[in-house]
Formats: C-alpha cells, sequence, structure tokens
C-alpha cells in the first residue's frame, strides 16, 4: 500500500468514527505501526485536516474537510468519472449540471498527472431509454427528502385513477426507464412506490414526519429483504 492510499484509509477510518477514537484502534485498523499512525496524523495535519486529539486521548476528524489532492487513485478517479456521466446522462436537469460542476471541481484540486487520466477517461456512457416526463419537479422531491418533510401529492396510477396522498418520503429510485420516490404512506398505512411521471403535483409540507429518513430506508429494506448492499 503506497503512503497515499494509507493517508486515504486513515481518513476514511476518522471519518467513520464520530467520537475521538484512541491511536491504538486507528493503528490496528489501517494495520500500522502506532509509531507510523502518529507520523500520519502529523502529516494530514499539516495539510489541513482537521484533526484534533492527542495521544492516550483520541483522535477525531471535524466535519467539513475536503481531501487535498493526490488522494484519489486512479480506480476511484473512474468510478467518480462514470458515475458523473451517468447522472449526467439519466439525470434531471438539476443533477445532470450538479453533476458535471461537481466533476469540474474535483478536476480542479487533482493534480496534474491524475487530472489528465480524468479527462481522457475511456468509460463511457451508452445512450439510454428516454425516460417518462415528470410533471413535477423532482428537485422539490429532493427537498422533501432532504428535509424529512411530508409531502401532499396527486397520483394518477397506471389505470388513470387520481388519489391525494400524504407520504414520508425517503429514497428515490432510478431504473433505466422510470424513477421511483419511495415513502410511507399516510392513506395507506404501508410503504408505497409511486412513479414521479405519475405525480401530477406535490407540495413540500411545514410537518416534518415522525422518523428518521435513515431509519425509514432500513425498515423498508427490511421489509423488501434487501441488504445494505442492494440499495
Amino acid at each position: 500500500m503506497s503512503r497515499s492510499e494509507r493517508l486515504l484509509d486513515l481518513l476514511q477510518v476518522l471519518r467513520r468514527h464520530r467520537r475521538p477514537v484512541s491511536g491504538g484502534v486507528l493503528a490496528d485498523e489501517i494495520g500500522v505501526s502506532i509509531r507510523t499512525l502518529y507520523r500520519d496524523i502529523a502529516s494530514l495535519q499539516a495539510q489541513g485536516a482537521a484533526i484534533e486529539g492527542e495521544p492516550g486521548v483520541g483522535y477525531i476528524l471535524k466535519p467539513g474537510f475536503l481531501l487535498p489532492p493526490l488522494m484519489f487513485p486512479p480506480e476511484e478517479i473512474e468510478a467518480l468519472v462514470l458515475g458523473s456521466r451517468w447522472v449526467a446522462d439519466r439525470g434531471d436537469d438539476h443533477l445532470r449540471d450538479a453533476a458535471r460542476n461537481a466533476l469540474a471541481r474535483i478536476a480542479a484540486v487533482l493534480p496534474p498527472e491524475l487530472r489528465d487520466a480524468l479527462d481522457a477517461s475511456a468509460l463511457l456512457v451508452g445512450p439510454g431509454v428516454k425516460l417518462p416526463v415528470d410533471q413535477v419537479d423532482p428537485a422539490l422531491l429532493r427537498k422533501a427528502i432532504r428535509t424529512e418533510r411530508k409531502l401532499l401529492i396527486f397520483y394518477s396510477d397506471g389505470a388513470g385513477v387520481a388519489s391525494e396522498r400524504v407520504v414520508w418520503p425517503f429514497a428515490l429510485a432510478f431504473f433505466d426507464q422510470v424513477r421511483l420516490l419511495l415513502g410511507w404512506c399516510e392513506l395507506r398505512q404501508d410503504f408505497r412506490s409511486f412513479r414521479t411521471d405519475r405525480i401530477v403535483h406535490a407540495q413540500v409540507l411545514d410537518a416534518r414526519y415522525p422518523k428518521r429518513r435513515q431509519a425509514l430506508l432500513k425498515q423498508w429494506r427490511e421489509v423488501q429483504g434487501i441488504s445494505h448492499r442492494d440499495v
């Protein structure tokens, strides 16, 4: 393992811990000696990483730290490029622009050799099936999900039957031919999925739903028999 990969692994381990973690635990997770760990922490701090703590007390990475240049191995760069290209091709206008902007930001902080690798990536996204046109801006749905707000929707099912629902939206699922809004439906008192192109109107309500979004997603996975790795 190269030193840059080891530093990246250390950052990732620190991100997983929300409370101070001892140097011994960090050294064991990374697979290095405690002396090497202290040197690596000092190197990251010198590069601007907001790592707080000291030997015998523990260490914690403050939120908001951005990866410094050189922290992406080639495979991760290819994954970022491919994912961004897929979103730019399959997402709505807001996601498309966000994917392109994110890739540009990443390119701006990469060293020249890695920036060249990003620009020359040979991983392409083939043409997909044209998605049905959404009547509601997907950005509104994503806002309701992020803020954990109840969502009032007017929905027309496949048979053209209209209904008014209050749902607790917790995820959007992207398929080649449709997008689905996943949520807890107050009318049915159960999990339901709604094709976004069949949502005629949507309004984000002021009321927050009573469960956290992560808890709803976990419960939905359990009901569906889907593991965390599957979705």
